[in-house]
């Protein structure tokens, strides 16, 4: 099979010859190599991985692969922040491989013919198990399977091609899992500590001295004080870059007709639907929810809390079966049909109908907007921007971008391509080109640039003094608390509480990784109700939020037959995640420790130059 394998490679190989020779040539004619003395071509490096160069040709494509993928899941086009994010991913993924490969000779780990005639007879690709071709009454038919790879079907198609390819990537990485954690293992005592950690639940009542109350200016923190902080947290203080933009957007404005309008749309489709158009149909058809449209509307099965409010209060209320009236949420206009219901677990579909704007309307919005881009759009001057906003009366806004994310905008809402095109090359001054969403128009201008990476003493000066600044201001408050304490040690804490004007507070039952209202989440003081004797009161236990005295009213430990019961399956996820936890820390080892030669920037730039 192996020879029948590589018998067909000189296809595969002329197929790739073909392709590369079609990307160049796209490449050249389109601009994207740039011309001049200095050019970017496929052999370009676009990292060196411990002296090994990433050609930018297989940066490109397997940034291509993923982008398309993603753009067929979401049905749509991908935003310049979603472009650079699948470029990241990609890039990682070609360092990773890099960085395997010398793992792989250095620890000797090889795979043979056989090992890969044997992986591909025995343990088909899960694309392959799934593939209705292979399926007997619905289940994997290997036989069948078999037969196929053993035909000059899967030959001419280069299947077989494709296999070799698969395993000899996926045995080695099997063969160093298994060496890196193999041999995890983990005890019924480890098991019942962290069910009990998850399980143990208490009640206490509290007394706090909050922080807030405590005015900056009571609080001293010296300039050695914040060296300090920095120099022992320098690390963690480490930070991506930050831009400071200009924007200025057209919004697209949806007015009550709009929804009036969607609203019509979305009874008529239900009308259809109870005329005898089935929903699954409907849903493929109309849905602007492509993921679950592709499914017939499909939302799978689960219990309360995976949807907002409006829609799960709409999609408990049904029968199954029934087909609900138009639902408004942020959205837009759902029509929810529920296919089962046990307890408060559902299965369901729904069909989204987006709120957008009228054609009149969009007219006018796309008019503006191409004004500002002929003003404004890919200018070298700021002023530009601002004279556009003046002259169609649009407000510029201010906003910070920080590298990697999405620009957020003041309203809270996500502008796109903004972020990505801040830190792709552009400099300060310079205009975006014109980027559009569902909700308006945009063009930005880079006021600012700073560079990521560990701050200087005076960048973090200001955010260690904030973080400084909590815990001190509660640390002001220990004699009132110790002084409380003291009291409620030879009366009750509710009558050394009303004594100094203080409050006490009763909690829910809860567990140790729940928030607690009023206590937090993950401090000492929800520590301490899992280790006080009930009704003992407590030291004082100060938290960056304040000080605390507090009485553990009821404890109770987890019910060891029920761990019983799960202990199993317990355990299976336990070494799954421990085993997982272990590899990746091994590989972000070997990341940071590679000597990696990151050129994508001058790249980008680069490529502005020639496209500019």
């Amino acid at each position: 099979m192996l020879h029948q394998m590589r018998s067909s490679a000189k296809w595969i190989w002329l197929f790739i010859v073909v392709c590369f020779v079609g990307v160049f040539l796209f490449a050249e004619t389109s601009g994207l190599l740039g011309v001049g003395p200095t050019q970017i071509t496929p052999g370009t490096a676009v990292a060196e991985v411990n002296g090994v160069d990433v050609p930018y040709l297989a940066w490109a494509n397997l940034s291509n692969q993923l982008a398309q993928q993603e753009e067929r899941t979401s049905g749509r086009g991908l935003t310049l922040d979603e472009r650079r994010r699948v470029e990241n991913q990609a890039f990682e993924q070609l360092v990773s491989n890099i960085l395997l490969e010398q793992e792989y000779k250095r620890r000797g780990i090889t795979v043979s013919d056989q090992e890969v005639i044997e992986a591909a007879q025995q343990s088909p690709p899960a694309e392959l198990t799934q593939s209705p071709d292979f399926q007997t009454d619905g289940r994997f038919d290997i036989q069948k399977y078999r037969r196929f790879i053993g035909s000059s079907a899967a030959r001419a198609q280069g299947v077989l091609v494709q296999l070799e390819n698969y395993y000899r990537t996926e045995i080695p990485r099997a063969k160093l899992f298994d060496q890196l954690a193999g041999d995890v293992f983990v005890s019924d005592a480890k098991l019942w500590s962290v069910y009990k950690d998850m399980n143990d639940s208490a009640q206490v009542s509290f007394v706090m001295f909050d922080a807030s109350t405590v005015p900056d200016s009571a609080v001293k923190i010296s300039e050695s004080d914040l060296r300090a902080y920095y120099d022992k947290y320098k690390k963690q203080l480490e930070r991506p870059g930050r831009a400071v933009v200009t924007v200025v957007s057209v919004p697209r404005t949806i007015g009550a007709s709009d929804t009036a309008a969607t609203l019509q749309r979305a009874v008529a489709l239900r009308n259809e639907i109870l005329s005898g158009t089935s929903f699954e149909d409907a849903a493929r058809r109309e849905s602007a929810d492509t993921v679950s449209g592709r499914d017939g509307g499909s939302l799978g099965t689960g219990a309360r809390g995976r949807f907002v409010k409006p829609f799960e209060d709409a999609a408990y209320a049904l029968k199954v079966g029934e087909i609900s009236q138009p639902v408004l949420t942020q959205f837009g206009y759902h029509l929810i049909k529920v296919d089962s219901r046990k307890g408060d677990t559902l299965t369901m579909r729904h069909i989204l109908l987006r709120v957008q704007q009228s054609d009149s309307s969009a007219v006018l919005s796309d008019r503006r907007a191409d004004s500002l881009s002929r003003m404004a759009a890919s200018q070298d001057r700021k002023e530009r921007l601002d004279s556009a906003a003046r002259v169609l009366g649009l407000t510029p806004t201010r906003a910070v971008a920080v590298e990697g994310e999405p620009l957020m905008g003041n309203d809270g809402r996500s502008i796109p391509s903004v972020s990505a095109w801040a830190f792709g090359g552009a400099k300060v001054g310079e205009t975006s080109e014109l980027f559009d969403s569902d909700e308006g128009y945009y063009v930005a201008a880079l006021d600012s640039l700073f560079e990521g990476g560990i701050p200087t003493f005076e960048q973090a000066k200001d955010d260690i003094r904030r973080q400084l600044l909590s815990r001190r201001k509660a640390e002001t408050l220990l004699p009132k608390a110790e002084a409380l304490a003291k009291a409620a040690a030879t009366s009750t804490l509710e009558a050394a509480a009303a004594a100094a004007g203080a409050t006490v507070t009763k909690t829910e039952m809860f567990t140790r990784p729940q928030f607690v209202a009023g206590l937090g989440r993950f401090n000492a003081a929800v520590g301490a109700a899992f280790t006080l004797p009930i009704g003992a009161v407590s030291a004082p236990i100060v938290t960056d939020q304040g000080v605390f005295i507090l009485r553990v009213e009821k404890r109770v430990d987890a019910d060891k037959a029920a761990w019983e019961k799960q202990k199993d399956t317990q355990r299976r996820e336990a070494i799954s995640s421990i085993q997982q936890l272990r590899v990746r820390t091994f590989l972000n080892e070997i990341r940071q420790g590679a000597k990696v030669k990151d050129h994508r920037k001058e790249i980008n730039a680069l490529a502005r130059q020639q496209t500019g």
